[in-house]
């Protein structure tokens, strides 16, 4: 007779892979009304695969008993950062959509100088700040202005939901091949190059971390507790993961925080049309405060 496994693995080696409905809905509905963020049944096999590295982890037997242990109360003070590490999409890139970064140099800074001269400091807000690379090609954008300016001064707030990505933020250290499309001489000005070339890393230099502050914020929450007189806030690709009557709830509570005539960035695959929102369209995904 074969050996019989002992009773301390047997129900983790017989563990099924599928979520049910029922725990898919539990996870959905909670995801909605916390986060915002939609999970529409085509997304059940996504958050399966997302949930599995955790059950797996926990050496727990089906997505049931991860359900049961997420929503106790021991569940919401243990699992909850793990679970939104997991479910949350954090794709981003160095000079991602440059057109941002283009018109903000061509743009606003200029007008902001002229306006203002050294007397304020310039402030943006990059919501949704993901591990950093936005916060920092913002940073780069600024400093290069700097150089040029020497009285400018400017502050910039990096805010997400996921503690995992706010922690590789605020290392400054990515893969080379991030800044794949960063041109040389921002490259040579900007990051450090490890040593060990079998595993290619590079690091963002002290000053331009010093002047990324990082925070976690939920998005749905009903008051923000930042600053209420950003210059620019940039809130890009991530609409796309709610509906549209809370995107248009997010950004009106975003431009609470944004001075009248500041600027408000969003991805290239988003759109505000037909929104009651305080802003009024400069050109595609630019937008300014009106009042």
């Amino acid at each position: 007779m074969p050996e019989e496994k002992s009773s301390e693995n047997k129900g983790f080696d017989c563990f099924k892979a599928e979520l049910s409905e029922k725990d898919f809905q539990a996870f959905s509905r909670y995801i909605y009304s916390q986060y915002g963020i939609k999970m529409p049944p085509v997304k059940r096999i996504m958050l399966q695969g997302r949930l599995l590295k955790r059950i797996r982890e926990l050496k727990m037997n089906s997505y049931s008993e991860y359900r049961d242990f997420f929503f106790s109360k021991e569940g919401q003070q243990q699992e909850l950062l793990n679970f939104l590490n997991v479910i949350t999409t954090n794709k981003t890139d160095f000079f991602r959509e440059p057109v941002h970064f283009n018109f903000l140099k061509d743009n606003v800074l200029p007008a902001f100088v002229e306006e203002e001269g050294s007397g304020r400091i310039f402030k943006v807000w990059s919501a949704g700040a993901s591990s950093g690379e936005e916060g920092y090609t913002i940073a780069i954008a600024l400093n290069e202005f700097k150089m040029a300016n020497p009285g400018f001064r400017y502050e910039i707030l990096g805010t997400d939901i996921s503690s995992q990505m706010l922690e590789t933020a605020a290392k400054g250290v990515y893969k080379e091949s991030k800044i794949d499309m960063v041109p040389v001489e921002l490259k040579k000005r900007y990051f450090l190059r490890s040593k060990d070339r079998t595993n290619p890393t590079v690091r963002v230099i002290p000053d331009l971390q010093q002047n990324l502050r990082l925070k976690y914020l939920n998005l749905m929450d009903q008051v923000y507790s930042v600053d209420d007189d950003f210059d620019v806030i940039f809130c890009r690709n991530v609409l796309i993961y709610f509906d549209r009557v809370t995107q248009e709830k997010v950004i009106n509570r975003l431009c609470r925080h944004l001075r009248p005539g500041g600027y408000f960035f969003i991805g290239h695959s988003e759109s505000l049309s037909g929104m009651d929102v305080p802003l009024k369209h400069v050109k595609p995904t630019i937008f300014r405060r009106m009042g």
